[in-house]
């Protein structure tokens, strides 16, 4: 690959998030071009690559990796396949960015961190908070000592809908919802780490689904190795809008981050004061999303490291399944005692 020439970027997974990281591959980066697509639904990449200009798409995801046409690969396919594409991405020489969670087991991680380091290939994995302007811009503030010691730190989310949860596999809430939450809270307390977790879930959005094992609902708590609490908490269901914040109090300050209005507008009349709500992750994060793969392919260029790694991935997963086993046992983990598994 010539520097001159487009990096050639192939896409898995047609779906919402996907079909979002397409369109940025294939009009909203200079130098980079949307080569392929590949989804195994019959007619998936086949309709977004019409819709996108991009004329080459398979039904067989492994095609895509023999195409010696493309340089790099974003997978966007349902979570409990990353690891295993990571891998055959990486012995195919692929770069690879992965959306979260990179591995649903450590195993898997250890896994797919392995074969990249191998290959000698790029491994960014999709936690795009770190790219928003505000978490950003705390993050830097904390490194530069601003607000002095972190003492206790707050994550959340909560999501604006809870549509059909029947095919929500079991325990989504920690292994994709608060994952990004478990990651901002590694990011916004720089050079520490967790070492003990204690979770409590339920459903309390829909309580019918309960039995079939759905948690809607759920509050983490993490102790790190500097000393500072943290809370992490996430539902399926705020009626107003998606919620994504966070909080860091320290020895000298705090600071808050995020915001749900859509803009700085707010209305002042007789039923009181209104200000319209952001209600799709792709809004809110619309730019952090952009910049993502934008950090993705000049690492890819250039060679460096991204600013998210698979160990990144690895660390926030420890996280998830540390609350897991917390509410299957009802007590504390310490998270250097969790089974690589």
């Amino acid at each position: 690959m010539t520097t001159h020439q487009p990096l050639a970027v192939g896409l898995l997974g047609a779906g919402r998030m996907g079909s979002f990281h397409a369109e940025t591959l294939a009009h909203r980066l200079p130098g980079v071009r949307l080569a392929a697509l590949a989804d195994p639904a019959p007619g998936a990449a086949q309709r977004l690559g019409d819709r996108l200009g991009c004329s080459t798409t398979y039904t067989e995801i492994g095609d895509l990796f023999a195409d010696p046409r493309v340089d790099a690969v974003v997978i966007a396919t349902p979570a409990r396949t990353h690891a295993g594409l990571v891998e055959a991405a990486a012995r195919a020489g692929k770069a690879v960015y992965c959306e979260k969670p990179m591995a649903v087991t450590l195993a898997e991680a250890d896994r797919a961190i392995a074969a990249a380091r191998e290959a000698g290939v790029v491994l960014q994995v999709g936690f795009n908070r770190r790219y928003d302007t505000g978490f950003r811009a705390a993050h830097d503030k904390i490194a530069a000592g601003v607000i002095g010691t972190p003492q206790l730190l707050r994550s959340l989310t909560r999501d604006p809908k809870l549509h059909d949860p029947a095919p929500i596999p079991p325990w989504t809430i920690f292994l994709e919802t608060l994952i990004h939450d478990f990651d901002t809270l590694r990011f916004l307390n720089p050079g520490a780490e967790p070492v003990e977790v204690f979770a409590w879930a339920d459903a309390l959005v829909r309580p019918d689904f309960k039995d079939r094992g759905l948690l809607d609902t759920a509050v983490v708590t993490l102790r790190f190795d500097n000393g500072a609490l943290a809370t992490a908490e996430a539902n399926f269901q705020a009626v107003y809008g998606y919620d994504v914040r966070g909080e860091v109090f320290g020895s000298a300050g705090m600071l808050t981050l995020g915001d749900i209005r859509r803009s700085h507008l707010t209305s002042y009349g007789a039923d009181g004061v209104a200000a319209d709500c952001v209600t799709y992750d792709q809004d809110l994060f619309h730019d952090a999303y952009v910049a993502e793969l934008a950090d993705f392919t000049d690492s890819v260029r250039t060679g460096r490291a991204p600013a998210v790694t698979g160990e990144d991935a690895r660390a926030a997963l420890s996280i998830a399944l540390a609350a897991i086993q917390s509410v299957t046992t009802g007590g504390p983990v310490r998270v250097d005692e969790l089974k690589n598994e």
